[in-house]
């Protein structure tokens, strides 16, 4: 009897082990359902946002909503690379040819110069030729 008897209490405690063990795995998966559902809208929300953007970035611009500072900007550089084909291989200030171009007013215009003389030797048309000098690009 004293077998039967332990082999009985063996299995409540494995019982009673298994019920906790139950219960633990029962509060774990509300927590992670919970957790799901929380990941599952941040991620709906994020693809919504990135299509958002995505359309953004490839829808095409009608021409009304080419702002104007797109369209000095071309306009700028296309002056300043005339401007250099004229002066040949002289060596030209920013202010020199904000001054040519009659964009000398104020210090806005010059530095729109200045910055845009930047790029135009960033992508090699021109060089610079020293501290504020720039001269056509030497083939």
């Amino acid at each position: 009897m004293v077998s039967a008897s332990r082999t009985a209490h063996s299995i409540e405690v494995t019982a009673e082990g298994l019920q906790e063990e139950l219960a633990r795995l029962h509060f774990q998966k509300q927590t992670l359902e919970r957790e799901l559902a929380a990941i599952v809208a941040h991620l709906g929300s994020v693809q919504r946002a990135l299509g958002a953007l995505e359309s953004a970035l490839v829808a095409p611009r009608s021409a009304e909503q080419v702002d104007e500072p797109d369209k000095q900007y071309g306009k700028l550089t296309e002056q300043i690379v005339a401007y250099f084909a004229k002066v040949g291989d002289a060596e030209v200030r920013a202010r020199e040819v904000a001054a040519a171009l009659g964009r000398d007013a104020d210090s806005g215009s010059i530095n729109a110069v200045r910055s845009t003389l930047d790029r135009l030797v960033a992508s090699s048309r021109i060089e610079r030729a020293g501290r504020g000098l720039y001269r056509t690009g030497r083939s």
